[in-house]
């Protein structure tokens, strides 16, 4: 991987984004843009990418939202609202593309929020993603995900888990507490994307665990329900995160869809 920053106008400020390219010198290979969970980043990904790119012959980017990692703290005073991850799809997505020089149709790998971003991403821009492949996204709230996001404000307050996330994050509070005030915000119960969804024109591998804590196989089930090219994988002994849990089968998976799907 290389390391990069690039800067992009966001919110009225300039925020700078952690950028790390997998395997630039595949010119002509189709390019994958990994989305992160809502306490993800770069770092955090591991080296998941760069094991999914090298075995289907992929270029890759990954990148830490503002907010997350080695990006742009949110300020002090900085909350996010119900719309946080639509802002995400529609403002720094294509400023970001932009700032780096991407003008083909990427295929966007997204993980829980990340997830939700590329759905939000694809449906408003249509023609500027060549597919999909989200892990357990969410299109609209369950009461499940709640119970567990109030959970992991508990272990955030009463364990060391601030110091964990400071081995990912620069600004941990940044990180948590921009997801989780979001999710525990009453108002966002009535987040839901679904409508949204048929905009959507690329195909789409939507992957779910049996077992994911943070949501039913509902999620990716009305994904298919509203977008006809949509391939589902269910996943059993497998929770939130497929690429950790079953990692071979999500690489197995995501290099056959998008060689099977990738125009000549």
């Amino acid at each position: 991987m290389s390391a990069t920053f690039a800067t992009i106008d966001w919110r009225g400020r300039a925020v700078r984004i952690e950028c790390e390219w997998i395997a630039p010198e595949r010119n002509d290979a189709p390019l994958v843009v990994f989305l992160h969970e809502g306490l993800g980043s770069v770092a955090m990904w591991k080296d998941f990418p760069a094991q999914l790119c090298a075995a289907g012959g992929l270029r890759g980017l990954v990148f830490s939202r503002p907010g997350y990692g080695r990006s742009t703290p949110r300020d002090a005073d900085e909350t996010w609202d119900v719309d946080f991850m639509h802002r995400q799809a529609h403002e720094v997505l294509p400023p970001l593309f932009e700032a780096l020089g991407i003008d083909e149709a990427p295929w966007l790998f997204g993980h829980s929020d990340g997830g939700s971003i590329a759905l939000l991403h694809a449906a408003r821009f249509p023609a500027k993603v060549a597919g999909l492949v989200v892990l357990a996204p969410h299109i609209f709230v369950e009461d499940k995900t709640v119970a567990n996001i109030e959970i992991a404000r508990t272990a955030y307050l009463g364990t060391d888990l601030p110091q964990k996330l400071g081995r990912y994050h620069d600004d941990p509070d940044s990180a948590f507490w921009g997801w989780n005030r979001i999710w525990l915000h009453p108002p966002f119960r009535h987040w839901n994307i679904e409508a949204e969804l048929e905009g959507i024109r690329c195909p789409v591998l939507a992957i779910q665990g049996e077992d994911d804590a943070y949501g039913t196989l509902q999620q990716i089930r009305g994904i298919a329900s509203r977008v006809p090219a949509t391939q589902l994988l269910e996943l059993p002994d497998c929770g939130h995160s497929p690429h950790r849990d079953q990692p071979q089968a999500v690489i197995d998976a995501t290099v056959s869809f998008i060689h099977n799907r990738r125009h000549p």
